[in-house]
Parts: C-alpha cells; structure tokens; sequence
C-alpha cells in the first residue's frame, strides 16, 4: 500500500508538471483556436534560461523560476507580434506547418549555442531527498511542484473564469469584430494571452528540468504529450486538460513501475479508450466553433 501511495504522489506530480507545461497550448488552441506546435520551444527556452542563471551565474533557483516565465513570456510576445499575428485567420495547416518549422529551427539553434548534452538545474539542498509520511515516501522537489502548480491552475481558471479580462478573451475568440465594435482591443488581448502561455511553457520547462532532462530536442520528444493532454482534456475549457493531465501522469508513472517492458504504451491505450468514449475530449464541445 505505501508503494502504491508513493506512486500515485509522483504520478501527481508528473501529471501537475504536465498541466503546467500543456495549459498554454490549451490555452491557445482551446480559447485563440490557434494551433502551436512550437509551445515546447517557450518551454525549453525558460529552461535554458534557468539553468544558464542557476547553474552558470549562480543565482538562486527560486529567482531563476520567475526569471523563466519572464523570459518565455517576452519571447512569446515577440514572436506574436512579429510572426504568429499573421496566421490567426489562415488555417490550421498553414498554423501546423509554420509552427512545426519553428520548432527544428529552435533544435537546430538550441544544439548549436548550448550543445546536445543533456543539461539538469542545480537544486537547492533544501528540495533534495525525501522523507516519510506513514510510510509514504514524499519527495521535497515534486511536493514543490505540486503546490505550485495547483496554485497556477487555481488562478489561470479564477482569472479565465472570474475576471473582465476572462470574458473579454471568450468575446474576441468567439467574434472578433463583434469585440471590437464593444471596445475590445482583439489584438492586444490575443497578444497578452499568447505572452502568458508562453510564459507558463517557460516556467514549466524550468520546473521540470530535473525530472524530464533538458536538450535540444525537448521540444520534439514532449510536444505529443502536450497534444495528448489537450485532446484528451478537450480544448474548449482549463479544468478538461487538467484532469485529463493528472489521469494520464498516474497512469504513466504506474505503467512504467509495474509494467515497464509496456514504456509509454499505457499512455496512449490511456487516450484512446477515452476518445472512443469522448471525441471531444472529457470536456470538449459537442458542437463545432
């Protein structure tokens, strides 16, 4: 029992780090019914970004955390106003394609300034081991990320739910020139909203370089992953990707301790059964945008 407890913290903590890495794809493809592919490269540049500062410079991890997400956050913005601006009415296979490109150019950029070896965040002593509650093994480092990322996911779904700026983002996806004629600035709500995605990816590629490795090719060996959480999840809501993240990390970190020869197999017998159940995903539209 207690090996199983301890499975199904880290599974929880997998599946928190997911959600955080995902929700701005979830984000962007749900609300901005944009679809970007490149979302793992914000991740591995706030990454980057923390291990050069921690690692290098020697600053304080939890500086380089917040460091990431700014960093990832004006990244976005700028590529936004200078490049993803343009494709927001163009299809989604002229969004897949000119996404897709970016993320080789970012392995390519990555592998040539920072190099293809495997790079990990120093830690402060305080956040390694572990220790025991009733004989469940918590470890100090994914407890952190759990209680972070619980508290983004408490705000990202206050702030989307709750706030002017949560309508006003629904009002311009929904219909863009009916916003404007409201007062709605649509571009810059889109260009705020796709910066903080960016940001989130960012501090989530920061968070989970410990446990997930940083390279150049981060980008291409987790974008599946993110894609499987917002389609399992359904795109049109943060609470679908969310559970939908939890239930595939538990189900991921159990698959791999008590059938390891299956390897990520579980995960997409995991996604599968639920699509054939839910197309739409858990909390998908059932009617077309």
């Amino acid at each position: 029992m207690t090996a199983v407890l301890t499975n199904l913290f880290d599974g929880v903590a997998y599946g928190m780090l997911l959600f955080v890495l995902a929700c701005g794809l979830a984000v962007t493809l749900g609300l901005m019914n944009f679809v970007n592919l490149a979302h793992g490269s914000f991740a591995m540049a706030g990454g980057y970004v923390c291990a050069v500062l921690v690692n290098q410079a020697g600053w304080p991890f939890f500086l380089g955390l917040p460091l990431a997400f700014v960093a990832s956050a004006l990244i976005g913005a700028l590529f936004e106003r200078s490049l993803y601006r343009h494709l927001y009415t163009r299809g989604h296979l002229d969004q897949v394609l000119f996404s897709i490109g970016l993320v080789f150019m970012s392995v390519a950029a990555v592998d040539y300034v920072m190099g293809s070896s495997r790079v990990f965040i120093r830690l402060p002593a305080a956040l390694e081991g572990q220790f025991d509650v009733f004989g469940v093994g918590i470890g100090r480092y994914r407890l952190m990320i759990i209680v972070i990322c619980g508290l983004l996911t408490l705000g990202l779904q206050l702030v989307l739910a709750r706030t002017r700026f949560g309508s006003r983002l629904r009002a311009a996806v929904d219909d863009p020139r009916a916003a404007s004629g409201l007062g709605i600035n649509v571009p810059q709500v889109f260009a705020f909203t796709f910066a903080f995605g960016c940001g989130l990816a960012g501090l989530g590629g920061a968070l989970g370089a410990e446990i997930l490795g940083l390279d150049p090719y981060f980008p291409l060996k987790f974008m599946i992953y993110f894609l499987i959480v917002v389609t399992v999840g359904g795109s049109s809501s943060i609470t679908g990707p969310f559970l939908a993240a939890l239930l595939l990390g538990i189900g991921d970190v159990a698959s791999k301790y008590y059938v390891p020869r299956m390897g990520p197999f579980a995960i997409y017998t995991i996604m599968i059964v639920i699509l054939l159940w839910r197309p739409n995903g858990l909390f998908g539209r059932t009617a077309p945008r």
